[in-house]
């Protein structure tokens, strides 16, 4: 097998793609493309491939890598499949992204005639095995591996090169609500608070927490404690976390009803034994404007 796969490559993913994966030395010496099956195809007759697991790209990440091949052009071939004169990405999305930024008019790919089903296995995969994905699409393939292919976590963990806790800790995020996903998707949260936060079953309850965490800025210790509190609360049930929310919740519905009112933006915020009410403004003349919006509406109410 050739040095630049990862340690990671199961021997089934191995055979099927081990053509293309070599460096740029043994590329350069492959001059002869019948013998290595590498041909250049126009790059706007390849198009993404549906079942790509990664929905989310790193802008600055690509804008490198195109930066790269610029200078030294691609050196790992696409591999594609061929279909209606088109050709679908198995491997390879990212490289075909950042060469269409970077202007090439043609990209090397290596055509093969997969099922979906060794389609969907080898792009789940070599997606893992780069280690590029953010958690949550991580955990997206893992569990679609096991869903659709049938692998058990065990099977996951051999192919991918980890340990089966790795596995069965990383698929228990989807377990999250989506705006908690939302967060470690967006690197807010971490996965290990994320973690945390399964140990609350209600939707609702995990997203405040989460709030928390992020606004605070909490350690895990912290967040810890928070959780335990939130499954634990000393008050009332008629005080619980989901009550909570739901006054968060009408508190946004004044900051909006208010904000539609005076024309600006309004915070509410709720302390133990006092709250305050921010009104902003950018200008002495719209400093002005407010006073006498809120001038007249104190007049009105003395009328009545």
């Amino acid at each position: 097998m050739p040095a630049v796969l990862k340690k990671g490559l199961g021997r089934g993913l191995g055979a099927l793609i081990a053509d293309a994966e070599f460096t740029g030395e043994e590329y350069a010496k492959r001059e002869d493309s019948r013998k290595t099956g590498v041909m250049t195809v126009d790059i706007n007759r390849i198009e993404p491939s549906k079942q790509q697991p990664r929905k989310y790209f790193d802008e600055e990440a690509l804008n490198q890598l195109a930066d790269s091949i610029r200078t030294y052009g691609i050196i790992q071939p696409l591999i594609v499949k061929e279909e209606n004169g088109y050709y679908s990405i198995i491997a390879g999305e990212r490289r075909w992204r950042a060469a269409r930024r970077a202007g090439l008019a043609e990209v090397p790919v290596l055509v093969k005639d997969y099922t979906e089903t060794d389609t969907l296995q080898i792009a789940l995969i070599e997606n893992l095995q780069r280690q590029d994905l953010n958690p949550i699409e991580e955990a997206t393939c893992y569990q679609k591996l096991i869903e659709e292919f049938f692998f058990t976590q065990d099977d996951v963990a051999t192919r991918i090169g980890k340990s089966r806790a790795a596995i069965s800790y990383a698929i228990s995020l989807l377990d999250l609500d989506k705006r908690v996903q939302g967060f470690i998707i967006e690197s807010k949260l971490s996965p290990a608070h994320g973690r945390l936060l399964t140990k609350l079953s209600e939707p609702d309850a995990q997203f405040m927490c989460a709030e928390s965490i992020i606004e605070r800025d909490m350690n895990y210790h912290d967040a810890e404690i928070l959780v335990e509190r939130c499954l634990h609360p000393r008050e009332p049930k008629e005080f619980s976390l989901t009550h909570a929310f739901v006054q968060k919740a009408s508190y946004k519905k004044l900051e909006d009803d208010l904000k539609t009112v005076l024309g600006t933006k309004v915070s509410i915020n709720d302390g133990k034994k006092k709250g305050t009410i921010a009104i902003e403004y950018y200008s002495k003349d719209e400093l002005d404007r407010l006073i006498l919006l809120l001038r007249k509406a104190g007049d009105a109410q003395n009328q009545i």
